[in-house]
């Protein structure tokens, strides 16, 4: 991990740049695979199963009783962890729920707004590295809680053409419609185009690898997205009140996802850097199972910015605008107000990030590089749409008549214009 004392705020998105993993080659693979998903449907999807994760599948979809082996399978205590969590999950997400309102603005002058879910919605669930039933709750509840018709997930099988027992228990518990057994970008391709098996839905959800992030760029504009998720990120803002030991443990809780994660500590005390960077070299080779990982995440993107004072540590998270901020200082929630970008923030000694990935109830799926600045995290709000509602009376068009025909003739849109005067029975 690097120190840097006193950043200037211009140079941080230099310094923190992690180049994309994405090559041409790669677009181009991309490219190759959705193309033949949607000419070859379910054949390609068995043949790329087959290809990328040795597994060869006479069926695709998860079967009723593949499923109850599974919930007969995982340990009964994790399974009421998943149940607690994901009704805490469904108590934050049931405030975000808006509705269909119609108000009058005026005699004869009604408008609002109709909220519709959104109809059929794909989950995206990575395998690989490691199960993920946290995304599984967090990317389903919220459809859920809005009303969606049909939530299908997809996810990589393992070599035996099994699916983790826990994500299959996390499914039951949210509450997914299907499930099928295949992965990457031709997962991607299934849900957008459709295959014998596969019906396409509206939006697709979830992280994944980069074939997957290509994946859901590319077929953006055939069906909705979310975001097209980067490595994860973590950075701590911490005073000299913070114990050296919690904030190394943070730090390596996020390096240790993926070795482009980036933790950041950005501190007013060179002293606690000091010592947080003496931990993590203790924590990573006690406590660390994937240490490789949080290693090399560390190693390679990992910071530490010290600076004079808070307010400079806020203008710093303010530019770097990361996907999760903690708070480790003196009077954190004095701090809240003035942080305008970051996806998720945890205040105070007592919310580690790891509670907001697992339990507390907030979505964890967040904007990742930078993009905190003008995203948001996953909610109710992906899961429904929005229809303006416009109606007036006679006598209220008439009142409005000359305006609009003179706001449609300015534009040059003269049956725009007309529009208004057919009703009006206006002579010219």
């Amino acid at each position: 991990m690097k120190i840097i004392k006193s950043p200037a705020l211009s140079d941080l998105p230099t310094i923190l740049k992690r180049d994309s993993d994405a090559t041409e080659d790669l677009e181009k693979q991309v490219r190759i695979i959705l193309n033949n998903v949607r000419e070859n449907k379910d054949q390609a999807l068995i043949d790329y199963t087959k290809e990328f994760d040795k597994a060869d599948l006479k069926e695709l979809r998860v079967s009723e009783d593949e499923i109850n082996e599974a919930l007969n399978s995982v340990e009964p205590e994790i399974y009421e962890i998943f149940k607690e969590a994901a009704q805490n999950i469904r108590n934050f997400h049931v405030k975000q729920k808006e509705k269909t309102w119609i108000e009058d603005f005026g005699p004869g002058i009604q408008l609002g707004q109709k909220i519709t879910p959104l109809k059929e919605v794909g989950v995206y669930v990575p395998g690989g590295r490691a199960s993920y039933p946290s995304t599984v709750l967090m990317d389903v509840i919220p459809a859920k809680v809005a009303g969606v018709e049909r939530i299908v997930m997809v996810t990589p099988p393992d070599s035996n053409g099994k699916i983790n027992d826990e994500i299959l228990a996390a499914a039951h518990v949210a509450g997914v419609d299907e499930i099928y057994k295949v992965g990457g970008a031709q997962a991607i391709g299934a849900l957008a185009y459709g295959t014998e098996s596969i019906s396409p839905v509206d939006k697709i959800v979830g992280p994944g690898n980069i074939f997957v992030a290509l994946a859901k760029k590319n077929v953006f504009g055939t069906v909705a997205i979310d975001m097209i998720a980067g490595p994860s990120e973590v950075l701590v803002l911490a005073d000299e009140s913070a114990k050296p030991n919690v904030v190394a443990a943070d730090l390596l809780a996020q390096a240790e996802h993926d070795p482009r994660a980036q933790a950041i500590l950005v501190t007013t005390s060179e002293e606690l850097a000091n010592e947080v960077l003496g931990e993590i070299e203790k924590q990573v080779d006690d406590d660390i199972n994937r240490k490789e990982i949080a290693k090399e995440s560390i190693d390679n993107f990992g910071y530490c910015f010290v600076v004079k004072d808070l307010d400079e540590g806020v203008r710093v998270v303010n530019v770097i605008a990361p996907e999760h901020l903690e708070l480790q200082v003196e009077n954190p929630e004095e701090l809240v107000e003035d942080i305008q970008n970051a996806g998720a923030i945890f205040i105070g000694p007592n919310t580690p990030e790891p509670l907001g990935d697992y339990f507390a109830g907030p979505n964890h799926t967040l904007p990742t590089g930078g993009t905190a600045k003008f995203s948001s995290p996953l909610g109710v709000y992906d899961f429904q749409k929005r229809s303006s509602l416009l109606n007036y009376s006679k006598d209220a068009l008439t009142k409005v008549k000359d305006k609009v025909i003179k706001f449609a003739q300015s534009e040059g849109l003269d049956a725009h214009a007309n529009s208004i005067k057919q009703r009006m029975e206006i002579e010219e």
